[in-house]
């Protein structure tokens, strides 16, 4: 994981661990051809109670670092946090996954930043070498939404398109299209540069969004 964190920052750096969300999500499609558990989004939809049940256990674990309570995690709390998870990553490690899940550019990880950040921590980790309960209980929770991501990413680039959405909204229902304009709209929640592409990092934001968990909940 350190190889990866030591690449983000500026919006070069940024991209640079957008590539190795990419390529891990590509590794992760080729290991599980033909083993989806998905076969419609009909089955997504219907896990959203569970998604948000599990992912709101974290709101406890949020307030708990957010020492200030102000409504968000500071770089100094973030570091606490990593340090009590026992991931053992530098200093300037920690910084950089910071700027890249401060997404809104406030200077503070908000809630739904918080799961991307503990997310992309879980997918992006080398195997733990100590007991990380918290992330172990919420990591089956994080292996799904890849899951969810996979079932979307039709041609297994590690990243979406327009086309990819089109077809999965539609294939698995073809007599219940979904209307062109709700497609659009959903890939447009989710295409934050416009850039006709939608990175996992973007995708997870979309996807909180989705299942209903309000940042101010």
């Amino acid at each position: 994981m350190g190889a990866a964190l030591c690449c983000v920052g500026k919006p070069s750096k940024q991209k640079s661990l957008d590539w190795e969300l990419e390529g891990k999500i590509v590794e992760m499609k080729r290991y599980r051809i033909g083993q989806t558990k998905f076969k419609s989004i009909d089955s997504i939809v219907m896990l959203f109670p569970m998604f948000k049940e599990r992912l709101k256990i974290l709101r406890e674990m949020f307030e708990q670092y957010d020492e200030d309570s102000n409504g968000s995690i500071e770089p100094n709390e973030l570091k606490k946090l990593v340090e009590h998870l026992q991931l053992h990553l530098p200093e300037e490690h920690i910084k950089n996954l910071f700027h890249y899940c401060d997404i809104d550019g406030s200077k503070g990880i908000q809630f739904n930043e918080f799961i991307v950040l503990l997310c992309l921590i879980h997918l992006l980790q080398e195997p733990p070498t100590s007991d990380n309960t918290e992330l172990a209980q919420l990591g089956e929770t994080f292996d799904t939404i890849v899951e969810v991501f996979l079932f979307f990413d039709k041609n297994g680039d590690g990243k979406l398109n327009k086309k990819d959405m089109v077809k999965t909204l539609n294939e698995t229902n073809p007599l219940e299209r979904s209307p062109a304009h709700i497609t659009r709209n959903r890939f447009k929640e989710m295409d934050w540069d416009r850039n006709g592409q939608v990175t996992f990092r973007e995708f997870l934001f979309g996807f909180i969004k989705w299942i209903g968990i309000d940042v101010d909940e």
